[in-house]
Formats: structure tokens, C-alpha cells, sequence
């Protein structure tokens, strides 16, 4: 499958889109204002220690401090571990005080701080250096077993044996040369030198290594064979990234090629229009079914629904197909949305055993050019398919949206019906403890519209309860359930 990537750059925003055959498929975006920290070092302080989470809290100089597992931690040569791997307290290995070189491993979500590692990685394009690791590791995407012995072999003549540290080597390896590997080798080894001088020169709360600006991290991440081509709407991008391949990546030079068409690069394959539907719950089938996605605190939810499509043949076979597109369809929007951690996925129910498993095999196909972790169970007693994704960073949704303030994210309002008799209660509730001469409510137009119409003789009744007369007034800053009863 052939793809391209167009990377559009402003001045406070920079946004990468993967369309594969006129279709995007993932679209990366990074503001200013919010840019991701995942792969960041930092040069943090311990300054809280939990016996009872067996983590910590390490100031790293951000809004909220970050949090660090046990299982997170390097342990010292030497030192005693559990049968597990990790030690039995945390108390053993950090103090509150203590300074600790540490990496971003999550992106700080919601009201979560950021997850820390002190496994540090260093990535460039063919290898990742791990400085506190040992061995080889090979990319389970490279599957053929005498290019992985050759790649390990490479790397083992290459390694100094005076250097404790570990390297995998990534899908992108995959046919490199000696020659290129070693320089990726030595690189990584002195950016990690440099890394270690700048640390020890920080008090604790510093940035110590930034990872790359998007435009080239996406280069350096996410182009593969299959890319045909880089276009970037942006002549700085374009030098920076033409001079990163220049260095790492010589055969995608040719690739990059500045856009100076006066149309925005978004807008061909109708990359603006697909991101606006990547927002929307309703993702609609070209059968007449559609697909309803909600994002919640503890997972996400999918549902399959046969809508319009009524088939050709019965009634299996209709459920059958819907599903068939649905798979694939899921599997794109969780990579464009970029959906993770829990992942429900509610299929219509098949009578047939073989038509559950083509399912959940094509969901499975469509998930391979997926570059997060995925890992599929199968069909639950219920008929639920669960999957987790690998979750780094927010979600397309949260970097472009804020919650309604109307209805607070909860997505839905009372009914003007259900806010008049709240009203209606409440002055009643406000006569029966204020001396008042009048009232005036002041509400929503669409409520206030229900008062003088349908609603006209409960308010009436009410003020003759009352003895006091009842004024309406529309406030046209109110939210739908909003209301104020001001006695006079």
C-alpha cells in the first residue's frame, strides 16, 4: 500500500497527515502551547515516595508532577530483585529529595500527571540506544529470520564491549548497511554522552534532551518503504527535514518536496474534511451501517449497527458483511483517532463461529499497519470484542476539543420542560421563606418560550399560590439548564 505524508507548519502549530491510497490514515498534530513531552528527559526530584502504590512523584519542573512506577525503575547493578524482576519496595531503591535522570513515557492525560521511566531510550532512525540495557533486540516486524541473524550479527561486531549498554533495532533496519548501522551506533552513543554532560551541569526540575520538532520526528518515526513521498508547506521545515535525511536517512531526500501550490496542503485528498468527521461519534459504512464511537475516562466504546443496509441475501449474511466493513473501518478511525488504553468493541451479534473469526481475523489484518502496540482477546461470553491500544499521548479529540461548557462533557442538558418545573418549584420554595413583593425568572429563551406557551397555566396556578406576581425575563448568556429566581 502506497502512502505519502503532508506535513503543514505555522508558526504556533505544526500537523502531519499518513494518507495511504487517497485515504488518511493517521494525522499527528503539535501545538505550541501543548507540546508532547513523550521521549523527553528530564533531571527530576523525588518528592513524594507511596510504600502503599509502590511509585513516586517526581517534580520534573511541570504543571503537575509526573509519576514513576517501581516496575518503571532500573535497578543498581547488583541489586537484590524479586522473583518478578522488580524489587519488593520502592523505599529501597528512591528517597524523597533524591535526583533522578528520567524519560517521559506518557504524555500527561486529563487530570493524570505524566508517567515516567528511568528505562531510558534514545531512538534516531535504525537503532534505539539503551543506555541502561544490555543485548539485541530486533523489531518482531522484521519477520525473516536471515535478516534478523544478519542484523544481530551487524550489531554484535559493531558494539564496544567497554560500553554497558543495550540496542533494538527497528523495522526501518531492514536491509541497512553495516556502514549506515555504525553511524546511527555512533551517533546515538555521543548524543547520550552529551545528554549525560547536560545532566550533571541542571539543578533537578531542568530539561535535560528534547526529542525532535514534529515534521522531522515523523521522518525519522513513521516513513517506511511504502511512503512515496514527504510534501511540507513550510520552506524552514522543508531545509530542517532535507538536512536530517541529508545525515540519517540518504534515501529519503529525494522524497521531500517543498509545497508552494497556493491551495492549503490539507485540503487535497480532503485531509480538513476527514479530520472534522474524525470528531463526530457517528462514523457512517458505505453498506448504509455505521459505527458509534464514545471516548469515556475508562475506555472506549464501539457499537456496530446494520442502519440502512439491508443485504441481498439473509439476514446473517447482512450482519456478516456490515461487520466485515465495520473491522476494517474501526481499525482506521482508533489509528486516526488515536484511540488507546481500553477498547470495547460491540460487533452484531453472528450466529455462525467461521463468521466470528473472519471478523476478528480482518480486524486483526487491518490493525498490522497500526504503529501502536494492539493486542485483541477473543469474543467475551456477551459477544464484546476487547483490545487494548498502546495510549502515549491525547487523543485527536482532546488536543482539538474543550468539554461543552453547557452540558459539561456529560453530552446532553435537561429538557426546557424539566428546567420549567425546577423553576416552579423554586418559587414556590423562595415564598415559603422570603416576604418578597415579586419575583422575575431569569432562564434560556427556549424555557422562558415554554412558560408563556405550553407551560402557562402551572405558572399561573403557582402565582396564585403564591399571591405574587411573576416576571420572565430571557438571559441570552444562560446555557439551556440554567435559571435564576430574583425576589424583588
Amino acid at each position: 500500500m502506497k502512502a505519502e505524508i503532508l506535513i503543514n507548519v505555522t508558526a504556533r502549530e505544526a500537523r502531519a497527515a499518513v494518507v495511504a491510497n487517497g485515504v488518511l490514515q493517521e494525522v499527528l498534530i503539535e501545538r505550541a502551547s501543548r507540546r508532547g513531552l513523550l521521549g523527553n528527559i528530564y533531571k527530576g526530584r523525588v518528592s513524594r515516595v507511596l510504600p502503599g502504590m509502590q511509585a513516586a512523584f517526581i517534580d520534573v519542573g511541570l504543571e503537575r508532577t509526573a509519576f514513576l512506577h517501581t516496575s518503571d525503575i532500573s535497578l543498581p547493578p547488583g541489586h537484590p530483585a524479586a522473583p518478578d524482576g522488580r524489587t519488593t519496595d520502592i523505599r529501597d531503591l528512591l528517597r524523597e529529595g533524591d535526583d533522578i535522570l528520567v524519560q517521559v513515557l506518557k504524555d500527561p492525560i486529563g487530570t493524570k500527571g505524566a508517567r515516567l521511566t528511568t528505562f531510558i531510550t534514545v531512538p534516531s532512525r535504525y537503532l534505539v540506544l539503551l543506555p541502561r540495557g544490555s543485548g539485541i533486540g530486533i523489531s518482531s516486524r522484521i519477520s525473516a529470520e536471515a535478516e534478523r541473524e544478519r542484523l544481530k550479527s551487524v550489531l554484535g561486531s559493531l558494539a564496544d564491549p567497554a560500553r554497558a549498554c543495550g540496542f533494538i533495532v527497528r523495522t526501518a533496519a531492514e536491509g541497512a548497511s553495516p556502514e549506515a548501522l555504525q553511524a546511527d551506533m555512533g551517533f546515538l552513543l555521543k548524543l547520550w554522552d552529551m545528554i549525560c554532560a547536560n545532566a550533571r551541569g541542571l539543578p533537578a526540575g531542568q530539561l535535560v534532551h528534547e526529542d525532535l520538532p514534529l515534521a522531522v520526528r515523523v521522518a525519522r518515526d513513521i516513513v517506511t518503504t511504502d511512503i512515496e513521498r514527504v510534501r511540507v508547506d513550510c520552506t524552514e521545515s522543508h531545509a530542517r527535514l532535507c538536512a536530517f535525511a541529508d545525515t540519517f536517512m540518504p534515501g529519503l531526500a529525494p522524497l521531500i518536496e517543498h509545497y508552494a501550490d497556493g491551495r492549503p496542503i490539507f485540503d487535497l485528498y480532503g485531509v480538513e474534511d476527514e479530520i472534522q468527521k474524525a470528531l463526530d461519534r457517528r462514523v457512517p459504512l458505505k453498506s448504509g451501517g455505521y459505527v458509534v464511537i464514545d471516548q469515556t475516562e475508562a475506555m472506549t466504546t464501539v457499537d456496530v449497527n446494520t442502519g440502512g443496509y439491508v443485504g441481498h441475501r439473509n439476514l446473517e449474511e447482512t450482519i456478516f458483511r456490515t461487520n466485515l466493513e465495520a473491522a476494517v473501518a474501526i481499525a482506521r478511525q482508533l489509528r486516526l483517532r488515536n484511540l488507546g488504553g481500553i477498547i470495547i468493541i460491540d460487533f452484531i451479534d453472528m450466529l455462525e463461529a467461521q463468521h466470528r473469526e473472519q471478523v476478528l481475523a480482518a480486524l486483526r489484518a487491518a490493525l498490522d499497519e497500526d504503529h501502536a502496540h494492539t493486542q485483541i482477546t477473543q469474543a467475551s461470553p456477551l459477544g464484546l470484542v476487547e483490545m487494548t491500544r498502546k495510549r502515549t499521548r491525547e487523543s485527536l479529540e482532546h488536543i482539538m476539543c474543550q468539554a461543552c461548557p453547557t452540558c459539561a462533557g456529560r453530552g446532553f442538558v435537561k429538557s426546557a420542560e424539566t428546567v420549567c418545573y425546577e423553576i416552579l418549584r423554586e418559587i414556590l420554595r423562595q415564598h415559603q421563606q422570603f416576604a418578597i413583593r415579586e419575583m422575575v425568572v431569569l432562564a434560556h429563551s427556549d424555557v422562558i418560550e415554554l412558560l408563556l406557551d405550553e407551560e402557562a397555566a402551572s405558572l399561573a396556578e403557582v402565582s396564585d399560590q403564591t399571591g405574587r406576581p411573576i416576571r420572565l425575563q430571557v438571559e441570552s448568556g444562560y446555557a439551556p439548564d440554567q435559571f435564576d429566581v430574583v425576589l424583588i
